[in-house]
């Protein structure tokens, strides 16, 4: 009987857990849609940080800016430096199925009942910030966010923060972290509405983390990018270095899928060897433990099956060439494309660079007030493919289970357009995190 009530008072105790944790993330969600009320600016951060006993200061840290690439580049850097036995704190965003993914403490998740002790701290803090009239509103979702992790970091004593920037450079929130060490993958058009409209103008304000004393990695980019990297270091005093990927993909052991992770890599390992400057010991042995043990749920991850599933959440054009690349050179089954994604990205583009490589087309829309709805996604759709056979769903079940029907067991069902749609898909799905390699990785 008292181990029954002991196994009782467990399962309250869960429960208990469970609900602080469902609390802290209503919490959260009311602060406003993470990208839709976005507000730049290292104010609301920095002053938050500073009453929070500033965590960032408690260990060094590099932070990853860029279009495309920088999500992989940091969990290939995470998967490195843990495999050279350092304790590390990886930040990323935005998260498939729960928040905790985007805080990982040597390569786990953060747990529930951590995340919402830590966001009560910071909520706490805030709400007296506002109450003493040093900050007028509340910090954004993600800016409390950023908090949380830099936090949860301190707490589990890293040796080594890694932080994937939110949204452009200059005015996130993870730059209010100072790291020594920063990095900017390829840059591209996207989310013009907010870093510009040109490229170089969104180049203008990535290449802002570049700061006085800092090390600076820089991976290949277009022509106008490159040239306002370079300025932007000669205007700071910094000598940049620029990543020349010296091997093919096939000459590294990469886990992660695609040509495209070649750049990717070589970019983590410039990190690692800025690291190495920095002190930290990392071997040429466990650079490449960490670049074949690597993870990055929902890009070019295939799960086995009849059919198999492809994941991979290519967003804007860059990424959806990279994706089309991939499909062309080594998926040579019948592929049915489940296409959903926010309206304000190129789906024209998009459209016409990935449909062509699919037998079948299945549009679906999101729960997500961003979402294109299958109007908008049906007007987006190019001349050349207006005539095309393609199936609308009013949802991702819809569209998954249809994707079910129209498929062939030996083919491909490749979800695509957001990463949001992803999440959705292998939430619905309900299948372990497990990839199977019946597609070469690329």
């Amino acid at each position: 009987m008292h181990l029954a009530l002991c196994f009782l008072d467990l399962c309250n105790l869960c429960n208990l857990w469970t609900m602080l944790f469902d609390e802290a993330l209503a919490y959260l969600l009311s602060l406003g849609h993470e990208t839709l009320t976005i507000k730049l600016g290292l104010r609301n951060t920095e002053t938050l940080l500073a009453a929070l006993g500033d965590p960032h200061k408690s260990f060094p840290s590099v932070q990853i800016a860029g279009t495309n690439g920088k999500g992989s580049t940091a969990v290939m850097l995470d998967s490195i430096c843990r495999a050279a036995g350092i304790r590390t704190g990886l930040f990323t965003s935005p998260h498939l199925i729960s928040i905790t993914e985007r805080i990982r403490v040597n390569g786990a998740d953060i747990s529930e009942n951590d995340f919402a002790r830590l966001t009560s701290q910071v909520k706490e803090t805030a709400e007296g910030l506002v109450s003493a009239g040093e900050l007028a509103a509340l910090p954004t979702f993600f800016e409390h966010v950023t908090a949380i992790a830099l936090l949860a970091f301190r707490e589990a004593q890293a040796d080594l923060a890694i932080l994937e920037t939110g949204l452009g450079g200059r005015l996130d929130s993870t730059t209010a972290a100072g790291a020594d060490v920063v990095a900017i993958t390829p840059i591209a058009m996207d989310h013009q509405e907010y870093l510009g409209n040109t490229l170089a103008e969104i180049a203008g304000e990535k290449a802002a983390i570049i700061r006085p004393g800092v090390i600076a990695i820089v991976a290949p980019q277009a022509g106008e990018a490159h040239d306002v990297i370079l300025q932007r270091c000669q205007s700071v005093g910094v000598t940049p270095e620029f990543v020349t990927p010296a091997v093919e993909r096939d000459e590294l052991p990469l886990a992660l899928r695609g040509r495209h992770q070649a750049t990717n890599a070589a970019t983590a390992i410039a990190i690692a060897d800025a690291l190495v400057a920095k002190s930290f010991q990392i071997s040429r042995e466990a650079i490449l433990n960490g670049l074949k043990s690597a993870k990055h749920p929902g890009r070019l991850e295939l799960w086995a099956g009849e059919p198999q599933m492809l994941f991979d959440g290519a967003h804007n054009p860059a990424a959806a060439r990279a994706l089309r690349n991939y499909l062309d050179e080594f998926v040579a089954v019948p592929i049915t494309m489940i296409f959903g994604a926010m309206r304000d990205k190129a789906l024209s583009e998009m459209m016409s660079t990935l449909f062509p490589s699919a037998a079948k087309v299945i549009l679906t829309t999101l729960d997500n007030p961003r979402a294109a709805s299958i109007d908008e996604l049906v007007a987006a759709l190019p001349d050349e493919l207006s005539n095309s056979e393609i199936v609308r769903t009013s949802n991702v079940s819809e569209a998954l289970q249809r994707a079910s029907e129209i498929s062939t067991a030996k083919g491909v069902v490749c979800v695509t357009g957001s990463l949001h749609l992803v999440g959705e898909a292998r939430r619905l799905l309900q299948k372990p995190d497990l990839e199977e390699a019946c597609i070469p990785a690329g």
